[in-house]
């Protein structure tokens, strides 16, 4: 499979305001989008798809808890071509959890996702570099296939 970037954007908006319950808080989504740079190349942006919450709770982040475990999860999976995260073993509610990916995904939380503010941006090669230096820290030489094709950091080419 070849490398294709694409970039994870995080929207938490808070109330709905033609809501007439002022206190109806929308749920945070986390889409896929085709990678752009700077904000006016962002304007009229390209959703990909986004990704699905889990059947247990919704997504979260700027903080550790269990939203922002299910973000982690879900980003990661999509990131690293491991599927549903569920079945993969890295989802936040799944059982059997993989232990490799579950340290991974609450790592991803602490060091990442719970230093974002309500929206954010975050490019798949980032998440991958992040994953690659993970793995290589731990001395863990059993790669996802996704972090064995990266490709060359654009400064070098």
């Amino acid at each position: 499979m070849e490398y294709e970037d694409c970039t994870y954007h995080g929207v938490q908006d808070g109330p709905e305001s033609d809501s007439s319950d002022a206190e109806e808080w929308q749920p945070a989504r986390i889409l896929v989008e085709k990678p752009e740079f700077g904000p006016t190349e962002r304007q009229y942006v390209t959703v990909l798809r986004e990704l699905t919450e889990p059947g247990t709770g919704g997504f979260g982040w700027g903080y550790n808890g269990g939203g922002t475990s299910a973000a982690a999860a879900a980003i990661l999976a999509d990131a690293l071509d491991l599927g549903d995260p569920d079945t993969c073993g890295i989802g936040y509610a799944a059982y059997p959890e993989d232990e490799v990916l579950a340290q991974l995904r609450e790592d991803f939380c602490d060091d990442v996702l719970s230093q974002l503010c309500d929206q954010w941006r975050l490019r798949r090669s980032v998440v991958l570099r992040w994953s690659l230096a993970w793995y290589m820290q731990r001395g863990n030489g059993s790669l996802p296939a996704a972090l064995q094709r990266l490709p060359p950091l654009q400064s070098q080419t």
